[in-house]
């Protein structure tokens, strides 16, 4: 329990996506069956970027740990949304709803920074092609990924802190299938000016920035791309960004739509089915983006998959 509490708070009830008790079987089919799709798509990019020398390059180190933080952002609330629809059960312990949202903010900010680096990557590569080798050396890359963590479980840290101090009076109902951080802000019934302030700080400057900076880098290498006379080179050049860029889109499109839906009548429901959006579909969906729109990684499933074919033949 937070030191700030007045009553005594042992659970919170997380009332999902629908009360309706015929549509359960359904939801828990459709989200193990997301969820195992994330889980087994992420898996397959990290092992074929790991098992193919051509693929160790920073590209695909960032895509390794962007596959790595999307199996890790889903399994922060979709495993215990299918535990509390088989069970028919919606408790969440005080302590296991602060974790969720340590955890949940932390591989949500994440994403952010991995797609930040991302594309002052394809930045490097396409604008200055000449120098990228040495501007993106191994020593770059790991303490750009180093930095980003850092930031990312220190604003975790103080999110998870601040809500040790809110007191919950009456209303322990949340209106979504994970503990989300504004939801529990508006459940409190002690002051919460400063843990507003400090979300929304946060959200504009762990969520903006990295937006910014992925603008920039794209509106640089619109440029170069417009600089470029052949439509082969012009053709190249974009094809080494389209997965980021429709990565980048699908992210963020489905961000502002959850934002959007908050500030609708009946928010609650709209902002946590809209959730599963950026919490569910978003990672399930990259893998497929990377291995269709991506011949060395599809070369490299390829191989992988005829290798492991053939190991289990042989054994």
């Amino acid at each position: 329990m937070g030191p700030g509490n007045d009553t005594e708070i042992s659970e919170f009830l997380l009332l999902g996506l629908s009360e309706e008790p015929e549509l359960q079987p359904l939801l828990f089919g459709l989200f193990l069956s997301m969820y195992l799709i994330t889980i087994f798509g992420n898996l397959l990019i990290i092992l074929a970027v790991s098992c193919d020398p051509h693929l160790h390059t920073p590209m695909y180190f960032f895509l390794t740990n962007l596959s790595l933080v999307d199996i890790c952002f889903t399994s922060t609330t979709v495993p215990k949304m299918l535990q509390n629809i088989q069970t028919q059960s919606k408790v969440i312990t005080y302590a296991g709803c602060v974790t969720q949202i340590y955890f949940f903010i932390l591989f949500a900010v994440s994403d952010f920074f991995v797609l930040s680096v991302m594309a002052y990557d394809r930045f490097v590569a396409i604008c200055y092609p000449l120098h990228y080798t040495v501007i993106m050396n191994s020593r770059l890359c790991g303490l750009l990924v180093l930095v980003s963590w850092i930031m990312c479980i220190l604003n975790s840290l103080l999110q998870s802190l601040m809500m040790l101090r809110l007191s919950f009076c009456t209303h322990f109902q949340i209106p979504h299938f994970f503990c989300e951080l504004n939801q529990m802000i508006q459940l409190a019934c002690s002051d919460t000016f400063l843990n507003n302030v400090v979300m929304y700080f946060a959200a504009v400057l762990l969520g903006g920035g990295p937006f910014a900076g992925i603008l920039y880098s794209y509106s640089k290498i619109v440029s170069t791309i417009c600089g470029i006379s052949s439509a082969l080179g012009k053709y190249k050049a974009f094809s080494t960004c389209a997965s980021h860029l429709s990565v980048v889109s699908l992210f963020y499109c489905t961000i502002l739509g959850v934002y959007l839906s908050s500030a609708a009548p009946q928010s609650s429901h709209s902002s946590a089915v809209a959730s599963v959006m950026y919490t569910v579909v978003t990672p399930m969906l990259n893998p497929f983006i990377y291995s269709l729109r991506n011949r060395d990684i599809k070369k490299a499933l390829r191989a992988f998959l005829v290798k492991e074919t053939l190991h289990g033949q042989l054994s």
